[in-house]
This record gives structure tokens, sequence and C-alpha cells, in this order.
């Protein structure tokens, strides 16, 4: 800006115009974010520090003011600086309420609290950004048919973004909004929970045990005070819901969904799984095989996989998420990044700031179109491994191939290591190609067994032929 002119604000998380310019342009941005954590003191430092970057963008007719950050508690020391001229507010309606700000920014975190942010935000015409996955995949219909029903009565539609719900830093939702438009995705599978990730190398790379592992995680900040839902493979589970609605077209309750977390695996797992030539992975897989008839089945499972030691994904160590997206097109397209942490998660909520101060537009669909002929099949098809745990007896592996028989389950080999305590051992089956509920059938007659102890671990084998 010319030198006789000072900036609008001394620091306005992004001052992009001077002063008379902007009050005299129509594209001025005001924005208040609710949530001053780390997500929300992130976005306001990454605006501070690239302030001339964004200026040299196509962004010099408008200008970007973070106005009022709506908190819990007024007194909380802050770890950014607050951008003079912003007010630090506990009263919703204060942004809520507020003619002036048109851009709402929800990241503080939870459900029912925040839908009322995010509904009432977008019945105002406000714009809005979250980073909310358990928001989105509770109510993905109610959010699409909302901000279609306020969009049918304005000549400027209102946006709903939300890049930072699903794998933080990386660009998965605008990947698939604009990349696969006019191709077909045939699968979706991601590593896409950093703390189970990073459990899960811990034990496989240190040596750790579960528990050792998880606490760990905690320590580096990767796991929530209850880490229930990263490792119940819940919050996995949500952004597969997202995913899938993006990828096929297709909404489903979340619930339908099996998921299985990693609070069941042990070393033994691992163990086995080198012995095969590959390592263990949670992720969230969803397929659809190529149909003539235009009806598209859907199946997907939350758990823990076998995946091969060649596979890329057996290398996304630690915190890190990837997400391989495989369409008739583009053949095999995979995402790697940072999935959370401040930085990462704010860096994607500035991005969708930023686009819509560009004009870039997703309205009047931010979720992409459904597909009518798209439906959700609670099964699906792969190799399986078993873990059985077991007090040694005879007619074990001869009452094993019964049941598997029985089932329709064939087995492809069998795994053991030399055993040391005969009262409580452990032996893995490898399954052929079969279906998932066959493999809950035959669990379950097992685990009804006198000599078997405890539950049945399976998981699938994440492609097929890797084990030979």
């Amino acid at each position: 800006w010319p030198i006789a002119h000072q900036p609008l604000l001394s620091y306005t998380g992004v001052t992009i115009c001077d002063t008379a310019d902007i009050m005299a342009r129509s594209g001025l941005r005001r924005i208040g974010i609710f949530g001053g954590g780390t997500v929300g003191g992130g976005i306001v430092e990454i605006l501070r520090r690239k302030q001339t970057v964004l200026r040299s963008l196509c962004l010099s007719d408008c200008g970007l003011i973070i106005s009022k950050i709506c908190v819990r508690d007024p007194n909380k020391p802050r770890d950014f600086v607050i951008p003079e001229g912003c007010s630090i507010v506990t009263d919703y309606d204060a942004i809520l309420s507020d003619p002036a700000i048109d851009v709402v920014v929800e990241v503080m975190g939870g459900v029912d609290e925040a839908r009322g942010v995010v509904f009432e935000s977008l019945r105002a015409g406000k714009d809005v950004v979250t980073a909310n996955k358990a928001l989105i995949a509770k109510y993905l219909p109610e959010i699409d048919a909302l901000v279609q029903e306020v969009n049918a009565a304005r000549e400027r539609p209102v946006e709903f973004r939300y890049e930072a719900a699903v794998c933080g830093g990386i660009p998965v939702i605008r990947s698939l909004l604009n990349d696969f438009v006019g191709d077909d995705v045939t699968m979706l599978a991601g590593i896409v929970n950093g703390c189970t990730n990073f459990v899960l190398t811990g034990m496989e790379r240190d040596g750790w045990s579960y528990e050792e592992s998880l606490a760990r995680a905690a320590e580096l900040g990767y796991a929530e005070s209850d880490p229930a839902l990263d490792v119940g493979g819940f919050d996995a589970r949500s952004k597969l819901r997202i995913l899938m609605r993006l990828a096929f077209g297709l909404d489903v309750d979340e619930n339908e969904i099996a998921a299985r977390g990693i609070r069941d695996l042990t070393k033994d797992d691992f163990e086995y799984a080198r012995m095969l030539g590959g390592t263990i992975k949670i992720m969230g897989v969803a397929r659809t095989p190529p149909s003539e008839t235009g009806t598209r089945e859907v199946s997907a499972y939350v758990s823990p996989v076998y995946v091969a030691a060649d596979d890329a994904f057996a290398h996304v160590s630690y915190a890190t998420n990837a997400v391989e997206i495989v369409s008739e097109n583009l053949q095999a397209t995979t995402l790697t990044g940072q999935g959370a942490g401040r930085y990462p998660t704010a860096n994607s909520c500035v991005n969708d700031i930023l686009a819509l101060a560009r004009g870039d537009s997703t309205a009047p669909l931010p979720f992409g179109p459904k597909n009518e002929e798209a439906r959700f099949v609670n099964d699906f098809t792969s190799q399986f491994y078993v873990r059985l745990n077991y007090s040694d007896t005879f007619g074990i592996v001869r009452q094993c191939g019964e049941i598997c028989e029985e089932c329709g389950v064939g087995i492809h080999s069998l795994l053991q290591n030399p055993v040391s305590d005969k009262s409580n051992a452990t032996f893995v089956m490898v399954t052929d190609n079969v279906p998932a509920s066959a493999i809950k059938r035959v669990a379950a007659r097992l685990e009804a067994l006198s000599w078997c102890k405890g539950q049945v671990f399976h998981m699938p084998v994440l492609r097929e032929g890797t084990i030979k």
C-alpha cells in the first residue's frame, strides 16, 4: 500500500488493501471465528504470517478481517496474537446476529452446539468454514438440504466449506469435488486417523505394547484425553462416510458402516504379519464393483487390515495420513500428508476462506451430486487373517476345518509361532476370498468351543492376491 496510507488494522489476520481502498470496495469479508483454541489460533497465526503473500494473490479487490472470536473463557491466556480491532466475545449472537460478519469459521468442536452455530449462520446468509467431521457425518443430508433451501431465494449463494474436516491438511475434499467429476471412483482406501497410525507404528517398529504406544501418542498430543473415538475406529468411520458421499454420491448412516478399532491387536499379530511379508494398518475402505446396469453397490468398513510390505500404505508412518482413490480414468491417485495438528488443519481452513474471497464456488452442491442408483451393502469379500487364542487339546485344527467348511470358508494357510505355554497359545488362519458375513459366522462358532479363549480376532487383507 502507499506509504501515506496506514493499513486497515495493524494486524487483521490479513490486511490485503489499505484503508481507503477497502472501504471503497464491496469485496470486504469480515470473519467471525467460533473457537480460540488450537485450530482457531492456528488460523489467526497463518493469516498474520502470510499477509504479504496473500496480497500478491488475485485478492487485490477484497479484504479479509477477523472481526470477532467467540470463546468459552475470555480470560484464558491465548498462545496467539489477538488481531488489533478484533473482539473476544462469549455470546454466540455477537457473531451470528452481526450483519457485518459474512464468514463464520466453526472450530469449536463438539456436535450439538456446533450444529446450532452452523445452521444459524447458513440461515443468516453467512458463508461457513468448518473442521468438524463429526457434525458433517451426522448431519450431512440436513446441511445439504439447508444450503439448497437458503440459496433458492438468494442471488449470491451461501457457501459451506469443510476441507479441514477430513485428513486435516490433505486436500482430499477439494480433489474429489474438482478432479473426479468426469471419472468414476471404484475404491477409496485411507489411513485417516493420525492417533491410531502412530500407535500401530510404535507397536510395529519400536516394539511398544498397545498401552505404551497410546501413552506416547498422548504425550505428543496425537491422542485425546479420552481416545475412544480414535482407537475404536469411529473417528475414521465419520471421515469415510463423508468421503463416500463425495466419491460415490451415496448417503449412508455412519452407524451402518462396520467399524473395528485397534484395542484387540497384539504384538503377536505384528509377528504373524511379518511372517506373511507385511504389516498392519487401520484403514477406512469403500469399494464398488463395475456395474453394467447402472446400479452401484458400495461396501465399506473401518478395520485393521493386513498390508503387504511393498504396498505404499505400509510406509505411511506415525501420525501421517494417506488416501488412495482408484478410478477408471486416473487409475490410482494417492494423497499423503499431515492429517491433524494445529497448522495442517488451520491451513485447510485458511484455504477455504481464501477460496471464498476469490469467489470459487461449490454451491449449490457442497457435497457433490447424489447418485440415486447407488446403494449400500453391509458386506464385502476379502481374504481374512483370523487369529485364535486357545488352550491346547486334540482336534483343534480338525474342528476349525469343519466349521470353516460348513460356513463356506476356504482356508488358504495356517501359521503358528513356537508354543511356550500350551494353556495360552495362538495360531492364525488365512482364508481364501470370502464374505465378511461368513467370517463372522465362523468366529461365533469357534468362540463357543471350550478350547477357544476369548474372542476370535479377524481382519481383512487390503488387496487381493498379496498373500500367496
